[in-house]
């Protein structure tokens, strides 16, 4: 019997992974998005492609992961990973966890330059403003 993928479920874990709440998540999506939506689809247990597409893009993280991360195999891969025997202990040494962290640090580095932008614009903006 073959376990469906539950898609909102994976979007949380993975926006929980990256340390973004709910609201920030929300205000990324757009302006018809707020926590409470969040909440909501992150029950669901399909999520339609173009907006996992956009959640996708947001996180920086491949749809693919969404489609088909399951918990309870990644379980069992990294248990039957790990494990002692007479020579010592094997240790699976990729770490996808790093990527994502990575990413994740490459978010933060663009928004700080986004905002950094934004308040030379507002300096600008400003100067404008007084000239008149």
């Amino acid at each position: 019997m073959e376990q469906k993928i539950h898609q909102g479920r994976n979007v949380k874990r993975f926006r929980e992974m990256l340390g973004i709440k709910q609201e920030a998540l929300a205000l990324d999506l757009g302006d018809d998005w707020n926590q409470k939506k969040i909440s909501l689809l992150e029950q669901k247990e399909t999520i339609e492609d173009p907006l996992l597409q956009k959640i996708s893009e947001v996180l920086k993280i491949p749809v693919e992961a969404f489609q088909n991360f399951d918990e309870e195999q990644a379980i069992n891969i990294i248990s039957s990973t790990f494990h002692d025997n007479a020579t010592g202990v094997i240790v699976n040494n990729y770490n996808p966890i790093d990527k994502i962290i990575q990413l994740h640090e490459e978010k933060i580095a663009l928004y700080e330059r986004m905002l950094k932008e934004k308040d030379d614009m507002m300096s600008r903006l400003e100067e404008l403003i007084k000239r008149r």
